[in-house]
């Protein structure tokens, strides 16, 4: 057991500190200029600072029989963060008076005066216990150890670390953990849900002053200590609650499809392109815990990310094979593919040799009819292809769908052409 003055209240200022004209002490870090330095020198004369005794010479008696005085009874206050006991001893430095008092320090403590130091009748040991405490500066947390009596003298101490200095409260269920009390002597803002609530008595715990601001956490919510916003606000420091949310979120998001292009030895190369198979886009699915401060989302941890709905490929057939670039040949294969051969074959290469000796340029004078069919106009063909002019594929196409149209077949136009001498 290390010591029954030893408290769980986390104390501020492993600085030396030096006296007060009021006879105070004050951290060598802070400067009276700061609001928080301006409300502890207000009460400085309430609260009981770490103070350094000067060391006094040992008085002896002289004569037969004479004992020093470093060896005489002697009582003593000791002063254990705060919590006083009169100890009376015949130790001679101030580290015997420690042991007779059951206390224990390390190097992480503040003692005064020094334990190597002379006790006298009457003398004032002070003991600061160092206590680790989490610290936030500027958006970062550390863990620091520190001698105050409270959070607001652990924030003066802390000043000089940055404009944005907090304590952070450690969580354990629905309880919030300090290990500093939050101000011996003054009250205490409570700020939780856009309310200010001021407690009275800051010398409570964490979880006390929150039952007594009627207000209770939640599982994940933070708690920390800050100085006061405000300059004339009565209280120094601020217990503020920020509440945490963890939700689970599931977004969708489409994912396009990719377009393949397929080859075909049996289609010319300038016929149209054919759309074997459309494509369907895909869906990606993502989980994600989104932690919400306050309302505002701080941050977005992914749970899982994965294609949920793969894509489907769009095919587009394209043909391969060189179309002969002879006029005639050309109509007779796309004759051919529509099942004009031999007779029908004959009596189309009959008409068109008659209309325009299957040039692709032939250009009727007085009809402006043009090409191949003779199309009148010959801009008609554009609903083929917009090369109508100049390709004989193009040209033939629409030729062969205006006879099938018209006339049935080519020896129904060819027929007609006989008698009436067009068709």
């Amino acid at each position: 057991m290390r010591n029954p003055f030893r408290t769980t209240a986390p104390a501020v200022a492993p600085e030396d500190v030096h006296q007060t004209p009021d006879g105070g002490t004050a951290s060598d870090t802070t400067t009276p200029t700061t609001r928080a330095n301006r409300r502890a020198l207000n009460r400085s004369s309430r609260r009981r600072r770490l103070t350094v005794v000067a060391a006094a010479t040992a008085l002896a008696f002289v004569g037969t029989g004479a004992v020093t005085y470093s060896h005489a009874s002697k009582t003593v206050t000791v002063d254990v963060d705060g919590s006083t006991r009169t100890v009376t001893t015949t130790a001679g430095t101030v580290a015997g008076a420690l042991d007779a008092a059951g206390v224990e320090v390390d190097d992480r403590d503040a003692v005064a005066p020094d334990p190597a130091q002379p006790l006298h009748e009457g003398s004032d040991v002070v003991v600061r216990l160092g206590k680790k405490v989490t610290v936030e500066t500027d958006g970062k947390p550390s863990d620091v150890w520190l001698t105050a009596l409270d959070a607001n003298e652990a924030l003066d101490t802390l000043a000089a670390r940055g404009d944005d200095v907090s304590l952070v409260a450690s969580r354990s269920g629905e309880r919030a953990s300090l290990g500093i009390r939050l101000d011996t002597d003054g009250p205490v803002e409570v700020v939780a849900d856009d309310e200010t609530v001021t407690v009275p008595d800051g010398s409570a715990g964490a979880d006390a002053v929150l039952a007594e601001a009627d207000v209770e956490l939640g599982e994940l919510d933070r708690v920390s200590v800050r100085p006061t916003e405000d300059d004339e606000a009565d209280a120094a420091v601020a217990l503020v609650v920020q509440r945490v949310e963890v939700k689970r979120e599931k977004t969708t998001k489409a994912l396009p499809f990719e377009t393949v292009e397929k080859s075909d030895s049996s289609r010319y190369t300038d016929d149209p392109a054919v759309v074997k198979r459309e494509g369907k886009k895909g869906t990606r699915t993502t989980v994600a815990d989104v932690t919400l401060v306050d309302g505002s989302e701080e941050s977005s941890d992914v749970v899982s990310d994965e294609v949920t709905t793969k894509p489907v490929d769009k095919v587009v057939v394209r043909g391969t094979k060189e179309r002969p670039k002879d006029p005639k040949t050309i109509g007779k294969l796309m004759a051919a593919e529509r099942g004009w051969t031999g007779a029908q074959w004959q009596c189309l290469d009959n008409l068109w040799t008659k209309e325009s000796g299957w040039s692709t340029t032939a250009d009727n004078p007085t009809s402006s009819a043009y090409g191949i069919p003779q199309s009148l106009p010959g801009s008609k063909m554009a609903s083929k292809g917009s090369d109508w002019a100049t390709n004989p594929a193009t040209q033939i196409a629409w030729g062969l769908d205006y006879i099938a149209g018209s006339y049935g077949s080519p020896c129904g136009a060819w027929s007609h052409s006989q008698s009436v001498n067009w068709y």
